[in-house]
């Protein structure tokens, strides 16, 4: 009887200790990493650095608005060209990038830059499945970010103050919703073309009594869609040159965006927030699950994410567009192709990370490519651990790495298979201050009101070019205003929306936008006035 007892007592015993299983639990740190592609620089940095755009693909992502959810589309990132400093700090100290020792000696990788793109956005409020594009720039060492004509880049649903504006809204016919631009339906992989060209809208200003001077390139976004095609709004030079007055720092004059030519190596799929789902099956074996990442891929098992990479000279646009501000014949507005240079795409394959740790298994699947007609993208292989256009979505828990693995192989006990991430919820309204320079002058005419198809309802306002919110921080002349005013006039009556800007792309189709994000100025508004977005929230 004692040796029995011993035995049933040793059977529980180890029972008992045995690792159980744990149902399933959302966390984050579900993937990160860069899927990115470089381009072979022009001849001439300096020169081809006033220009820079290429097509990317637009697709539905994920399925559904997923919570706790980032990740951009292909995109690139341009800053100013400041190669000859090899010491000096840009980040002024008390700046946020100031404290990432990492990016030193000079930080030149975070002093400035104009970036944004396609993607989803974790606190973007109102999301609908496909993704969106968004205007982004980060004019002081990301101690802020401007994403839109009134607001940051999602980070506060309350206008960024007077002082921090910095964009002016330039197309009398798209709004510019703080939320970013919606497409008409799900886009499927067609294109959505964008350069950012800087051009001459002011001339130069010098400084005097030891204040910054501020150059004459405002960083302009043209888009290329189906339904639109122009440029959208652009960069106040001030935005970028005034960093050097705020921090008392002379080093920087004539060293911003403002001045400097831009660089732009490369881009990328910025993989930034997934959730992941955790569970240990019996045995202790812990499992996790990424929400289903789709690609648009062909019968070929390919995915082209980006085209038609290209840097601009002056000679594109700039030199045309100064005469005519001067005074001369109005130019089409076409990027020139003497100033272009189109840029020989390569690749690597990219590594991704979970919790911190290395991912093993995800090349087995699929690897980036550039292909024979210098596009770029994705390239599935047949024995991976998804299926074809499918990032992996299951990963075994290793000592020190994650490990992908087929839907098969998940134990059934762990529930993963079953388990759903959480949704997303429309969020608080976009507002903009009743004072200020949003009132001072004020606009002409409205409030008028779209819903659009992200199920959000946009409240704007038709504002004369000079009298929008941006430009009212500035002491400027009557005669500047005047002068500008006059010429945005010209630029309405000459440029249409349905006239190819930038070139067209080499394969695909474009993709359209929200038609209700296209507006028609009211009667006697026609030309010199912009619609101006004050508010965003949810349709009722």
């Amino acid at each position: 009887m004692m040796l029995l007892a011993v035995f049933a007592y040793s059977l529980l015993t180890a029972q008992d200790l045995a690792p159980q299983s744990s149902p399933p639990q959302q966390q984050s740190q579900g993937l990160h990493g860069y899927i990115g592609y470089s381009g072979s620089p022009p001849p001439d940095r300096a020169e081809f650095g006033m220009g820079m755009g290429f097509y990317s693909a637009a697709w539905s992502l994920i399925d559904r608005p997923l919570a706790h959810f980032q990740i951009g589309l292909a995109s690139g990132w341009i800053q100013p060209d400041n190669s000859d400093n090899k010491d000096v700090p840009l980040a002024p100290a008390g700046t946020l990038a100031r404290q990432w020792p990492e990016r030193g000696p000079t930080w030149g990788s975070v002093f400035q830059t104009v970036e944004g793109g396609l993607g989803y956005w974790a606190r973007s409020r109102f999301r609908y499945g496909p993704p969106k594009f968004s205007m982004n720039a980060t004019p002081q060492c990301y101690d802020y970010e401007v994403g839109s004509p009134g607001w940051s880049f999602f980070y506060d649903t309350e206008a960024l103050p007077d002082n921090r504006l910095g964009i002016a809204q330039l197309s009398n016919r798209l709004l510019i919703p703080p939320d970013a631009l919606p497409f008409a339906e799900d886009p499927r992989g067609k294109f959505f073309g964008y350069t950012y060209m800087a051009l001459p809208f002011t001339d130069p200003v010098p400084g005097e009594n030891g204040r910054a001077p501020t150059g004459d390139q405002a960083w302009t976004c043209f888009v290329s869609t189906k339904n639109f095609q122009g440029p959208i709004a652009y960069y106040i030079p001030e935005t970028w040159s005034k960093i050097a007055d705020i921090f008392d720092y002379p080093f920087l004059h004539g060293r911003c965006l403002d001045t400097r030519s831009g660089v732009m190596g490369g881009g990328a799929m910025e993989i930034n927030t997934v959730p992941q789902i955790v569970a240990t099956a019996q045995g202790g074996t812990r499992y996790s699950k990424i929400p289903t990442l789709r690609f648009p891929v062909d019968a070929d098992g390919r995915a082209v994410l980006v085209q038609d990479v290209t840097y601009y000279s002056k000679q594109a646009l700039y030199d045309d567009f100064l005469a005519w501000r001067r005074g001369g014949p109005a130019p089409s507005g076409r990027f020139g192709a003497q100033g272009a240079f189109v840029a020989r795409l390569s690749t690597r394959t990219p590594g991704f990370k979970q919790d911190g740790l290395e991912i093993e298994g995800v090349a087995s699947t699929f690897d980036t490519k550039v292909f024979d007609d210098n596009t770029w993208g994705l390239v599935w292989r047949e024995d991976g651990h998804a299926p074809r256009g499918e990032f992996p979505q299951y990963y075994r828990h290793e000592d020190g790495k994650r490990v992908a693995i087929a839907a098969v192989d998940v134990p059934a006990e762990t529930g993963l298979h079953a388990a759903e991430f959480e949704l997303a919820k429309p969020g608080d309204a976009f507002t903009s201050p009743k004072q200020g320079a949003w009132t001072t002058p004020g606009a002409a005419a409205g409030p008028f009101q779209v819903d659009l198809v992200d199920g959000s309802r946009v409240t704007y306002s038709w504002y004369r070019f000079v009298d929008q919110p941006s430009f009212q921080q500035y002491r400027w002349s009557t005669e500047k205003k005047a002068a500008l005013q006059s010429f945005i006039e010209r630029i309405h009556r000459e440029w249409p929306v349905n006239r190819e800007y930038m070139p067209p792309p080499t394969t695909g189709e474009l993709v359209a936008l929200d038609p209700a994000l296209l507006v028609t100025p009211p009667a006697g508004l026609e030309v010199g006035f912009v619609p101006i977005v004050t508010r965003q929230e949810q349709a009722r």
